[in-house]
């Protein structure tokens, strides 16, 4: 079934090259091994065919890249957009951050991607990864073939899901689903019923871990500052290698602060961070808050929607109000 998708894939590429609507395309290429899939630019309908790859292993989301990627020519440039990506790019669009008219986007399907960190946690000397309906199939080293159930390597962000509806796109490949009622609050209220010196446990446990390699922030869609206050060595905070026992909280906090009412909760920072940080979890605790003290809101589900956080209104709650409330338990 995958190849078959990724022929269709390949086919809808190649024909957009043909006739001059785009000039290259964004897609996924095979790395070192078979789950090191990395994004890459596609010129031609050979390379497509040589190198192209769609499977549970296409991870990436594309929408980051268009910044930098419009602005280097006029011809448009072909991006393909699993469901969740679209919102990252709606929120970029919003921004101001590239030029929709130099982008053909087309949506297609996806049924979650798999965390291969969870493959890997099972076997060693991994060298082929293939799959086979719902398993996945790997071939190692050590303990030869072994089968796993896709729905068992899921990636957390499809694990919970918030949405198989495409929110934009010039042309959509296969259906499109539909916004889904999942639990991906569930972590953050565990976190909220701990108490305050158990949540600092959790997160100075966690986040002792990071090794600001920076990850996490190159990744993100909605970290698009020409000059990022980390690279600046006029602001005290750019060095990569932690300092101090705060400094790579005060990374993350900072961090999460910054994308706040903008992170679509596409999952990007969790996935590429090399120490396994539930990054998530932080982005997810303001997108809470802000449901809870302002209503339900998604950014990047509408071009131009304005986050509560950066608009006003006479029955926003007061500085404090919340805590007063108790409604939140940071």
């Amino acid at each position: 079934m995958q190849e078959i998708k990724r022929k269709a894939l390949i086919s809808k590429a190649s024909e957009l090259l043909k006739n001059g609507t785009v000039d290259r395309v964004f897609g996924w290429r095979r790395g070192e091994f078979d789950y090191d899939i990395t994004p890459a630019l596609f010129y031609s309908a050979e390379e497509l065919e040589k190198d192209f790859v769609w499977n549970s292993m296409c991870g990436a989301n594309f929408s980051k890249y268009l910044v930098k990627e419009t602005g280097k020519s006029e011809k448009k440039v072909l991006v393909f957009l699993k469901p969740c990506d679209t919102y990252s790019f709606n929120q970029l669009l919003t921004e101001h951050r590239f030029d929709r008219e130099k982008v053909y986007a087309v949506g297609i399907e996806c049924g979650g991607m798999i965390d291969i960190s969870k493959v890997k946690a099972e076997c060693d000397g991994i060298f082929a990864v293939r799959e086979d309906g719902d398993n996945i199939i790997t071939e190692t080293l050590y303990d030869g073939e072994k089968t796993f159930a896709k729905k068992d390597v899921l990636a957390e962000r499809c694990l919970n899901c918030k949405s198989k509806k495409h929110v934009a796109y010039d042309e959509l490949i296969g259906e499109d689903g539909d916004v889904i009622d999942c639990n991906r609050f569930d972590e953050v209220e565990i976190l909220e019923k701990m108490s305050p010196d158990e949540r600092f446990a959790f997160w100075q446990n966690e986040l002792s871990r990071c090794i600001r390699c920076n990850a996490c922030r190159d990744v993100c869609p909605a970290c698009t500052c020409e000059k990022c206050v980390f690279d600046n060595p006029a602001s005290g905070v750019e060095n990569k290698a932690a300092a101090n026992s705060f400094e790579e909280k005060m990374f993350h906090i900072i961090r999460a602060f910054h994308v706040a009412g903008r992170c679509t909760d596409c999952g990007e920072c969790s996935r590429v961070c090399p120490q396994h940080i539930p990054l998530h979890l932080l982005n997810r605790k303001f997108i809470k808050d802000i449901d809870t003290f302002y209503g339900d809101y998604q950014a990047g589900a509408e071009v131009g929607s304005r986050a509560p956080v950066v608009n006003y209104t006479v029955d926003d709650p007061e500085p404090g109000e919340a805590v007063m409330r108790g409604d939140t338990n940071g």
